[in-house]
């Protein structure tokens, strides 16, 4: 499995959710991206849902006041073709 580290402290509020799915759009099925965060990303959460639906699984490594951890993974679709995330828009 290769994981991929994204410290999103580092980047401006502005840009950190595009920032975000330009990382998430450019993994492959089995990759791992390992999200780094100040906070719970529940908003984030919520966009991903509707962006990726169940494309990608979000497991969270650490959820504290002022650190949290989540591993986003690209799984394969249902039908069991290996294929990367659905196009920006889809969904």
């Amino acid at each position: 499995m290769n994981m991929y580290p994204f410290d999103a402290r580092g980047i401006g509020k502005r840009f950190r959710h595009a920032a975000i799915f330009g990382a998430l759009d450019a993994l492959t099925p089995g990759e791992t991206m390992r999200f780094f965060n100040d906070h719970d990303p529940v908003p984030l959460l919520r966009q991903m849902e509707q962006r990726y639906g169940e494309a990608v699984r979000v497991e969270y490594l650490q959820r504290e006041h002022g650190v949290v951890i989540i591993d986003f993974t690209v799984v394969a679709q249902n039908d069991g073709a290996t294929r990367a995330l659905p196009p920006a828009g889809c969904g």
